[in-house]
């Protein structure tokens, strides 16, 4: 059976990472506003704030893991001390690659491996709005691995270099989401694969995104009635389930269409359109030109 989420972080293509080990003492405050990064933060030593805008502050200690896959401006700051209002933060590049905050003197009370990717997808902001919009895991060790991996790897010359990274970003992707306790969360793709009801409808769409489904058969898949699961998929995923069904299709097929993957009509009946016509009229309107055009691009 197809695995969603694997396969949503695949297409999201994630690329050009820039990892730095950041130390901070004193009191100091930073803050991020890059909107088209995705930000990630293994807290090594100490304790820090995080504050994403519009979302409530979250204290990191030793052994956390933070991921902000949306495009959110937030703070990290200290917390012992707490920093005085208005102070924004110089940060001082070390001789070694790495990033000193607050004085300068003494040992590092706080240590960090932050690190910053983009989404290569032309697909990137739809698929992200179906993820978590701020991951939070605590004492995971196999998190900690793989950020330095990919820290390793990135400050590396090696042969085959961006290959290598793109596969570890997508593994650090997806062991943060899967990790994380999506119980009490926002609504996401996360949150319906974490509900065995609903993670069974996903699962069909995505292996059989061809096949002409429509709510009555998802809702019977998911061993619920038609009201309940539109319902039920609607509150948790955030998406009424054609629309999500949709979305998917036509992510596919543009990553088709890219790669060259057959004609318009083939693609058409790869994603579950039953001509080629239908799909070029949904591609259009949904993309704004028609799939011919797009996978000359």
């Amino acid at each position: 059976m197809a695995d969603p989420l694997s396969e949503m972080i695949s297409l999201l293509r994630p690329q050009a990472p820039y990892s730095k080990l950041v130390e901070g003492a004193g009191a100091w405050r930073v803050r991020r506003t890059e909107i088209e990064q995705v930000y990630y933060c293994m807290l090594l030593a100490g304790r820090t704030c995080l504050e994403v805008d519009g979302k409530e502050p979250v204290v990191l200690s030793a052994g956390d893991f933070v991921m902000v896959p949306e495009a959110y401006a937030f703070t990290m700051s200290s917390l012992e001390p707490p920093p005085p209002d208005g102070l924004q933060t110089q940060p001082l590049p070390g001789e070694d690659g790495s990033v000193r905050l607050g004085s300068s003197q003494g040992p590092a009370e706080v240590q960090m491996l932050v690190g910053y990717c983009r989404f290569g997808s032309p697909d990137a902001d739809l698929l992200v709005s179906l993820l978590p919009d701020l991951v939070v895991v605590r004492g995971e060790n196999r998190l900690a691995d793989l950020t330095r991996l990919v820290r390793s790897e990135a400050r590396a010359d090696r042969p085959a270099r961006d290959v290598v990274l793109e596969h570890l970003l997508q593994v650090l992707l997806i062991e943060a989401l899967r990790s994380t306790c999506e119980a009490d969360g926002a609504a996401s793709l996360l949150r319906g694969l974490a509900d065995p009801r609903l993670a069974a409808a996903l699962r069909c769409m995505h292996a059989a995104p061809d096949r002409n489904w429509g709510v009555v058969e998802l809702a019977r898949e998911a061993g619920l009635s038609r009201s309940a699961f539109f319902t039920r998929f609607s509150r948790i995923v955030g998406l009424p389930p054609m629309e999500y069904l949709k979305t998917w299709r036509m992510a596919l097929a543009k990553k088709y269409l890219r790669e060259g993957q057959g004609t318009v009509a083939e693609i058409a009946a790869r994603v579950g359109y039953g001509s080629g016509s239908a799909f070029s009229v949904a591609f259009t309107k949904q993309v704004g030109r028609p799939p011919a055009h797009f996978g000359r691009d």
